[in-house]
């Protein structure tokens, strides 16, 4: 777990937390956290702008944001979230059909979305297992039953049913 120095801002959501890191005048990354960290006002204006965003998706599940990003990932990660960022909102796409779209493995399709250094942003919640189950969705660590209940609450969020 990051301190909550870490972060620029932290917005509440219904799943828990969203920890806004910024870097200059732009986005670092976004941080799902559990339910009990508190809500951090923004220390900035990029922070703000991250923050109200967050708010208007949170009241508009088809809000699409528009935020300065950081450079970040590998050539191939960029690639595989650039095709990602295509999934409309209420949509969802599986790593398979991913993968035969870019002509990479599924796994590491998979790999990318964990990657990801934007959630929600370049919404990798919306891409799920061939089965239409949530899919591995951040690993499979500590943190992995909560990222999961996540996804689900983004997914619903936006209106896609899962099998």
């Amino acid at each position: 777990m990051k301190p909550l120095e870490t972060y620029a801002a932290v917005v509440r959501m219904p799943f828990g937390a969203v920890g806004i890191r910024v870097a200059g005048d732009t986005l670092a990354g976004l941080d799902f956290l559990p339910p009990d960290w508190p809500e951090k006002p923004p220390e900035n204006a990029p922070a703000a702008n991250a923050a109200r965003q967050l708010r208007q998706y949170l009241a508009q599940p088809d809000f699409r944001f528009d935020l300065p990003l950081a450079q970040a990932g590998t050539a191939f990660q960029r690639a595989v979230w650039r095709e990602i960022a295509t999934i409309p909102p209420g949509k969802s796409a599986t790593y398979g059909q991913l993968a035969r779209r870019l002509d990479f493995a599924p796994r590491a399709v998979g790999q990318a979305c964990g990657a990801n250094p934007f959630p929600l942003i370049t919404p990798c919640h919306r891409v799920i297992a061939a089965n239409g189950g949530l899919g591995g969705f951040a690993g499979r660590g500590a943190d992995a039953p909560f990222l999961q209940q996540v996804k689900r609450w983004l997914l619903q969020h936006e209106g896609v049913h899962l099998e």
